[in-house]
């Protein structure tokens, strides 16, 4: 009991001991080499059914952001293993850390070993009040799906061996980012981008329709870390979307009513942001349904996102602090994205 009222405030430990029903939990790791030609996105989890052990399972799945494919390595149950007290898991040959990963995977026509080691690792906070990335919602036992932003900008060591070639990693940068629950949302949007021209920018933005007693809202959460300070806008903060447009080309989004971590900046009430990602092709993913873990999410790594973060003074006048594009820009848009907009 000690340790799972302690796992609120670590949302990077597996959060699956003791759960009951369909159960999924997932870690997002996001890798982009030095000259950007190596993005790779590796996803250890594991999946529990209710009712069918046969589909129950832990995984990892590997995708390869510049081809646009992926591949799902499937390990029975009994592969995945979790400490107590920290976020250290184990699927077959390969451990995941938050500073550190070592794969060794052979399945589906990919052979994948080595070990990557991660530097200034930056999560997204954690208080009392609020627990990292879901604010008070992580004290709630009826959320869907619970999500943790573990690293938003770090830097990346090492290399992998993927089917005979090489890929060194070295120099590059990496995020990181988690999900655990029942199930994913039946719509949302996700973006990421933490290449931007200077170096420890990173945007992390998503948001979906959110199942609530009988009925649902549209929840979203957005961090914006630029020169050690996040800006974050969220619906347990009280911010508001002021424009929500998806086409088939692009993602436009804009935000006001954010807050920002450490001390209050005295020029502003308020702040602004505006995103526009250019949508691009990508590979299928598997994500957790009633059914099984089911190929339904498209995530490109070829995106990009174009950033506005303005503060606004109390006259209402507003003055850019921020104006830039990232590339290599994970985008996911998935399900009935009309309830979202609408």
């Amino acid at each position: 009991m000690a340790n799972a009222f302690r796992r609120i405030w670590n949302p990077a430990w597996y959060h699956g001991q003791g759960s009951s029903g369909t159960y999924f939990e997932g870690w997002y790791y996001k890798l982009i080499g030095p000259d950007k030609e190596a993005r790779r996105a590796v996803i250890p989890g594991i999946y529990r059914h209710q009712d069918d052990p046969a589909l129950s399972h832990a995984f990892v799945q590997v995708l390869d952001g510049k081809e646009g494919s992926s591949v799902y390595h499937r390990f029975p149950l009994e592969a995945f293993q979790a400490a107590e007290g920290a976020f250290d898991v184990r699927i077959g040959g390969s451990r995941f850390q938050l500073d550190q990963m070592a794969l060794d995977l052979n399945s589906n026509g990919q052979r994948i070993q080595g070990a990557l080691h991660f530097q200034g690792v930056r999560p997204w906070p954690v208080t009392p009040l609020s627990p990292g990335v879901m604010g008070w919602y992580a004290f709630t036992p009826m959320m869907q799906c619970y999500h943790g932003v573990l690293g938003l900008d770090h830097a990346i060591q090492g290399g992998l061996t993927i089917n005979g070639d090489a890929v060194d990693f070295s120099g590059g940068r990496g995020y990181m980012e988690k999900d655990w629950g029942r199930g994913f949302p039946r719509a949302y949007v996700w973006m990421q981008s933490n290449h931007f021209a200077e170096t420890g920018i990173s945007l992390s933005a998503s948001i979906a329709t959110i199942p609530w007693v009988r009925s649902w809202f549209r929840g979203f959460i957005v961090g914006f870390l630029h020169q050690g300070t996040l800006y974050r806008f969220a619906t347990y903060l009280g911010s508001k979307v002021d424009a929500l447009q998806v086409s088939p080309s692009h993602v436009e989004w804009a935000l006001s009513g954010g807050s920002r971590s450490g001390a209050p900046d005295q020029r502003f009430s308020g702040y602004r942001l505006e995103l526009v990602a250019d949508r691009a092709s990508g590979g299928t993913l598997a994500a957790p349904e009633p059914g099984g873990m089911v190929e339904r999410v498209v995530e490109s790594m070829t995106a990009t996102a174009e950033v506005r973060l303005t503060g606004i003074n109390r006259s209402g006048r507003e003055t850019i602090i921020f104006e830039g594009r990232g590339d290599c820009a994970a985008l996911e848009v998935s399900g009935s994205i009309e309830e979202i907009v609408g």
